[in-house]
């Protein structure tokens, strides 16, 4: 057995000399919630979610839906739009964090003000997304942050 010397994801390679190669599979979380009032965002962001390993997705368009849906499935991940309707972005953190305490959520929103990427960092957020933030970007961002999660998450 050898002695690791790297380790990203997938690509674990044992120190110099050493000829045997072990890799581990480190799950990713497989269930996410979508929040967010407009459809074709919903429906984009499932396609990106699915593309990374993503098969239970749920969706919500305000935030009350959104917590009802948490409650019930407490996906691995919430993906939140900061403006909708009835319960915006930062009022419905603060209910997912009155559930549980440490949900891990990417901001996905159109707003770039710093004032507003500095309050979802202090609440907790674990990434943050422009909408229209090209989608090689968006498939970088959101894989480190499902790559930073908890592995036991994955299958929940």
């Amino acid at each position: 057995m050898g002695i690791v010397q790297s380790m990203h994801r997938g690509d674990l390679k044992l120190a110099p000399g050493k000829e045997e190669i072990k890799t581990v599979d480190m799950a990713r979380p497989t269930t996410a919630l979508i929040v967010d009032d407009e459809p074709h965002v919903r429906v984009y962001l499932r396609m990106l979610l699915r593309s990374l390993g993503v098969t239970q997705v749920w969706e919500a368009s305000d935030g009350k839906q959104a917590v009802e849906l948490y409650t019930e499935h407490r996906p691995a991940v919430v993906l939140l739009d900061m403006v909708m309707p009835h319960v915006g972005g930062t009022q419905t953190l603060r209910d997912l964090q009155a559930i549980e305490p440490d949900v891990p959520v990417v901001v996905v929103t159109s707003q770039s003000s710093l004032k507003i990427v500095e309050e979802m960092h202090q609440l907790g957020a674990i990434a943050y997304l422009l909408k229209h933030t090209p989608r090689e970007q968006m498939m970088k961002t959101l894989t480190e942050a499902l790559d930073s999660l908890d592995p036991d998450l994955a299958g929940e």
